[in-house]
């Protein structure tokens, strides 16, 4: 009878082998045959452990992509872990094009990839922390996308292009153009200093937004959602609600 380490183990050579066959495939094919014949188990063994191929793909996706999430340690600067964590983003999909493709490469209308949920989640919680010191322009939600879909597709462009011509330089550029899109214009120059960043209506509005997101207590819920409404219009620019210019 196989024990709970030997069951284990089995999953573990399973993951492995998979995960050399996905790297090695160029195309992101894999056969369930040359799997377990390299992870030295029959096919019984890997549908028990992972139920079909695409578990087993999914898995090693997942165990290959959570290398990448692992949280750095923060700079104690939003925008220098913006930047941190667009540069191992980048550098994750070069040094695995194959897990990378299968990440992105596999879009479904309307179908969020749980896999990449987590690394979005720390995205939004860098920018929500530049939002509470003013630093946003637009709102955390439309930030987190538009620095996502920068970020995927410099990448996929940089993993087209041959190793030894690749213009790494591309990311850079990309990197500052879509943190200038979403941040105050003072907040996108690098750390070497600059004019403190101007006030605007917008800008404070995307402020409170975040502090009261992050602690609405004092408020009722009927409240919490009357005082975010508000401050949505305000920090998208749009009329002032008549309730604020009554000054009720």
């Amino acid at each position: 009878m196989r024990t709970r380490g030997q069951s284990g183990e089995a999953r573990d050579r399973l993951l492995l082998a998979a995960a050399e066959l996905l790297e090695g495939s160029g195309d992101g094919t894999l056969s369930t045959r040359a799997v377990c014949e390299r992870a030295g188990v029959q096919a019984p063994t890997l549908y028990h452990h992972f139920g079909s191929k695409q578990g087993l793909i999914d898995a090693v996706i997942n165990h290959g992509f959570t290398q990448y999430v692992q949280p750095a340690d923060p700079t104690g600067d939003p925008l220098d872990d913006l930047r941190h964590g667009w540069d191992r983003h980048v550098a994750f999909g070069l040094e695995h094009p194959a897990f990378y493709a299968l990440l992105y490469g596999r879009a479904e209308p309307g179908k969020p990839c749980a896999v990449t949920a987590p690394a979005h989640a720390m995205l939004r919680d860098l920018l929500t922390v530049a939002a509470r010191q003013g630093l946003l322009t637009v709102p955390v939600g439309d930030a987190a996308e538009q620095i996502l879909a920068a970020n995927v597709g410099v990448t996929l462009s940089l993993i087209t292009q041959p190793v030894g011509e690749r213009d790494m330089g591309l990311s850079d550029r990309v990197r500052e153009a879509a943190l200038a899109a979403v941040l105050q214009p003072a907040a996108g120059r690098p750390a070497h200093g600059g004019a403190a960043v101007p006030a605007t209506r917008a800008g404070a509005a995307l402020t409170l937004l975040a502090l009261v997101d992050e602690d609405p207590s004092g408020l009722s819920a009927g409240e919490h959602a009357l005082l975010r409404e508000l401050l949505d219009r305000l920090a998208g620019g749009g009329p002032t609600p008549t309730a604020v210019r009554a000054g009720a």
